[in-house]
C-alpha cells in the first residue's frame, strides 16, 4: 500500500479532536433507539473539559457503525505517529467515558487507548477517511 505524503498546512491543533457523528436524521428522529444522543454529546464535552476539542459533525458516512466517533491526534500526537481512530457502535456510556479519558491523556500518538476500545475500532473506506481527515484518495 502506498502512502502519499500528507502536506502540513500549519502547526496543527494543540489538542486532540473528537468528532461525533450527528447526521441530519438525528434532528427529527433518534438514529439508535434508546440512546440519548444529545446527552452522549454533552457528557463527552463535559468529560474532556479543555483537554480535547469535541465537535458534532453532520455525517461521517458510516451509518452502519452508528454511533460513530473519530478521535484525531493533536499536532504533537501526529508527529509521534498517531493517526485518527474510528470507533463505531459507541452506544454505551462507559465507552464514552473511556474515549473521554483517552483524549484527556493526549489521544492518538501520545497515550494508549483503553483496551476495551479495540472492540469499537473499525477502518472506514479511503473515500470516507478523506472527507474527515483531509487525506488524498
Amino acid at each position: 500500500m502506498s502512502r502519499r505524503p500528507h502536506k502540513a498546512t500549519g502547526p496543527g491543533p494543540s489538542r486532540p479532536t473528537v468528532s461525533v457523528c450527528r447526521g441530519l436524521s438525528l434532528i427529527h428522529i433518534p438514529k439508535i433507539p434508546g440512546v440519548d444522543h444529545a446527552g452522549q454529546l454533552a457528557e463527552l464535552r463535559r468529560a474532556v473539559g479543555g483537554s480535547a476539542t469535541v465537535r458534532a459533525v453532520e455525517c461521517l458516512d458510516a451509518c452502519e457503525h452508528g454511533n460513530v466517533i473519530v478521535v484525531q491526534p493533536s499536532a504533537e500526537g501526529r508527529r509521534a505517529g498517531g493517526r485518527p481512530v474510528w470507533l463505531g457502535l459507541v452506544n454505551d456510556p462507559h465507552a464514552v467515558a473511556d474515549i473521554a479519558a483517552w483524549a484527556g491523556e493526549g489521544g492518538p500518538g501520545l497515550a494508549d487507548p483503553p483496551e476495551i476500545l479495540d472492540l469499537y475500532a473499525f477502518s472506514p473506506s479511503r473515500r470516507i477517511r478523506a472527507g474527515l481527515e483531509g487525506e488524498g484518495p
